[in-house]
């Protein structure tokens, strides 16, 4: 509507107030603005009727995770009271410890961690299962048949402000995150993306984690399935905060990096950086 009411206002200017007669160059130039606007009314009106969805032939997490594994993890996020802190990491090690070794239990804890900076007096655990789901729910069943892991847990209650976990896949490009000697500082970038951006957020970087694997900061990458959805965790680790700054601005010299940020930040909602210190037990150090 508004494109017809500048046509009406084109063909004013151009009437001959003082008794003039109106140039040719001008009709000529009426006559295209008039065609142009025209095509803008009619895509206009057509998008109200019309949407165009791009077909995709699978769901994004079989796309984008790898096939030749299939690994699901947990990332757990507890909130502990203050003053429960150092009790709360001895128990949690002794119960990983038993967990992580008996061979009965399809799942390994792959690292765990104290909130250095971001929410503070924060332990995090990420947990692999090796054979996804049916792994998950073999372990689940196992646990609550389990007496002294039920004792645990009515222990660690007490401790505890509030929990939150979520289901993870990892990237097909990312390396499996594997245990590695310290002292490492971690950190856990995590992007809580636009809903249907993930597909084009694992195409970008794709070709963008390869100017983020000199200095073997890069330790793996997941996407979410249960919990809260279309959020993404990239880990990784640097032996210092100088060498996380150098590390993370030799970034910005390689060519390409610049266009894998200014295509992947308007996917974005928000963002959350944790800077991590592995604990004693934890099997990335």
């Amino acid at each position: 509507m508004e494109n017809w009411l500048k046509i009406k206002s084109l063909k004013r200017k151009a009437s001959d107030t003082n008794g003039k007669k109106t140039t040719p160059g001008l009709l000529i130039l009426l006559e295209k603005a008039k065609s142009h606007l025209l095509k803008i009314d009619k895509g206009w009106f057509r998008s109200l009727f019309v949407h165009k969805v791009d077909a995709r032939k699978d769901a994004h997490s079989n796309l984008l995770s790898k096939k030749e594994t299939s690994n699901l993890y947990k990332i757990q996020f507890h909130n502990v009271k203050p003053e429960c802190l150092d009790e709360y990491n001895s128990l949690e090690a002794e119960v990983q410890r038993r967990l992580h070794q008996d061979q009965d239990f399809p799942c390994e804890v792959v690292g765990s961690w104290n909130t250095w900076y971001g929410e503070q007096d924060q332990a995090v655990h990420l947990w692999r299962y090796r054979g996804g789901y049916p792994a998950l729910t073999e372990c689940l069943q196992k646990l609550r048949a389990n007496k002294e892991y039920l004792e645990f847990r009515k222990e660690r209650a007490k401790m505890l402000i509030s929990r939150q976990n979520q289901l993870l896949l990892e990237f097909s490009f990312w390396n499996e995150p594997l245990p590695r000697k310290g002292p490492n500082l971690y950190e856990l970038r995590t992007y809580k993306l636009k809903p249907g951006t993930m597909l084009e957020w694992g195409n970008r970087w794709a070709r963008a984690i390869k100017h983020r694997q000199e200095n073997n900061e890069a330790v793996g990458g997941f996407f979410s399935q249960i919990g809260d959805l279309y959020v993404v965790h990239h880990l990784w680790a640097y032996e210092s905060l100088q060498s996380r700054e150098e590390t993370r601005n030799s970034a910005w010299q390689k060519e390409g990096w610049d266009v894998n940020v200014y295509y992947t930040v308007p996917l974005v909602r928000s963002m959350e950086s944790r800077l991590m210190i592995p604990t004693k037990s934890s099997p990335l150090q």
